[in-house]
C-alpha cells in the first residue's frame, strides 16, 4: 500500500484564480500585430505616409514584458514561502518542455519555409519541372541559383516589365552572408558568432555543476560569462546587420533570400535577447540569496532554454550560411 504522504498523493497548492494569462496574450497579440505590420511598412509601405506600427509593437511589447515581470515575480514569492509542492515542481518542469516544444513548431516552420523555397519554388519558377511552361511565360532568362543572385522580377526587366504585378520592388543582395562569399574566414561575423554562442553554452553547463555542487560563487561566476557572451552575440549579429544593409546591399527587399535571412536569425535573435534575459534575472536572483543545491528551478528552466537557443544556432549555421 503506498504512503498516503508520498509526493503521489501530498497536498497540491493551486494559485487563486489570474489574468496574468490573458494580459500576456493581449501584450502578445499587439507586439507581434505590430512587428507584421512593420515589416510590412518596410516593403509594400508609403515612405512619405505615417503609420502607427511601431507604437503598436512597442505597447504591446511593453505591455508583454510587465506582465511576465509580475506573473513571475508572484511564482517566485510563492516558492520561496514553500508553497510549491514536488507536483507542483513537476507541473513547471511540464510547463516548460511545452514551451521550448511549441518553439521548436516555431523555428521547424521557418526551416521548412527555407526549404520549400530552395528546392522546389526556386528550380520550379527557373523551368525546372513542371515549371517550364510557366518560366517562358512569366520569368523568362530567370535562372535559380541559391543563394539569389538574381530575382525573377529583376531577370524580367524589373517591376514595371513583369507580366504579374505586385505592390513591391524587390533588388538582389551585392554580396549574400554565405561563407563562398566571405573576404576571409577570420573576417566572417557568423563564424565567430558561431564560436560565441557554444562557448556560452559550455559555461551555462559549468555554471549548472556548480549550483549543484552548492558552490554559489562558481555558479554566480559562470554564470556572468554566459550573460555576457549573450550580450556579445547580439553586438556581433548587430554589426553583421550593418554590413548586410550598408556594404552588401542586403535587405529585407532583396528578394526571397533577404527575406529569408533576416527572418530566420532576425527571429533567433529575438530568442538569444530572451535566453540571455532569463539567465540574467536567474543572476540577480542568486546574487540576492535564491537558489540551493535542491532548488534552482527557474535557472534549470533558462538553461534549458539557452541550450534549445544554442541548438538551433547550430541548424542555422548549416543551412542558411553554409549549404
Amino acid at each position: 500500500m503506498s504512503n498516503p504522504t508520498s509526493t503521489e498523493y501530498e497536498k497540491y497548492y493551486v494559485p487563486e484564480q489570474s489574468k496574468m494569462a490573458i494580459m500576456a496574450t493581449i501584450g502578445l497579440i499587439l507586439s507581434i500585430f505590430g512587428a507584421a505590420s512593420i515589416m510590412n511598412d518596410m516593403t509594400f509601405g508609403d515612405p512619405n505616409e505615417s503609420t502607427n506600427s511601431w507604437s503598436i509593437f512597442l505597447f504591446g511589447l511593453f505591455w508583454f514584458v510587465a506582465t511576465l515581470f509580475a506573473w513571475f515575480r508572484q511564482a517566485i514569492k510563492e516558492n520561496i514561502a514553500g508553497m510549491n509542492s514536488a507536483q507542483m515542481k513537476k507541473s513547471y518542469v511540464l510547463g516548460m518542455f511545452w514551451f521550448i516544444f511549441s518553439e521548436v513548431m516555431f523555428f521547424f516552420a521557418f526551416f521548412g519555409a527555407l526549404f520549400y523555397v530552395r528546392t522546389l519554388v526556386g528550380p520550379w519558377l527557373a523551368g525546372e519541372g513542371d515549371g517550364g511552361r510557366m518560366n517562358g511565360i512569366l520569368w523568362e532568362g530567370f535562372e535559380f541559383s541559391w543563394p539569389m543572385a538574381l530575382t525573377p522580377q529583376e531577370a524580367v526587366g524589373g517591376a514595371a516589365s513583369q507580366p504579374i504585378a505586385n505592390n513591391g520592388s524587390f533588388t538582389s543582395a551585392e554580396t549574400t552572408m554565405a561563407f563562398s562569399e566571405a573576404a576571409a574566414w577570420y573576417k566572417w561575423l557568423p563564424l565567430w558568432n558561431t564560436i560565441i554562442l557554444l562557448t556560452s553554452s559550455f559555461t551555462c553547463h559549468v555554471a549548472h555543476m556548480g549550483i549543484l555542487d552548492g558552490n554559489k560563487k562558481k555558479f554566480n561566476l559562470w554564470l556572468a560569462i554566459t550573460v555576457a557572451l549573450g550580450v556579445i552575440f547580439l553586438f556581433v549579429q548587430f554589426y553583421e546587420y550593418y554590413e548586410a544593409y550598408a556594404h552588401f546591399g542586403l535587405t529585407l527587399n532583396s528578394g526571397i533570400y533577404g527575406s529569408t535571412f533576416f527572418m530566420l536569425t532576425g527571429f533567433h535573435g529575438f530568442h538569444v535577447f530572451m535566453g540571455m534575459t532569463m539567465l540574467a534575472i536567474q543572476l540577480f536572483r542568486s546574487l540576492n540569496g535564491h537558489f540551493t543545491a535542491d532548488d534552482h528551478f527557474g535557472f534549470e528552466a533558462s538553461s534549458w532554454y539557452w541550450h534549445f537557443v544554442d541548438v538551433v544556432w547550430v541548424f542555422l549555421f548549416l543551412f542558411v550560411y553554409i549549404l
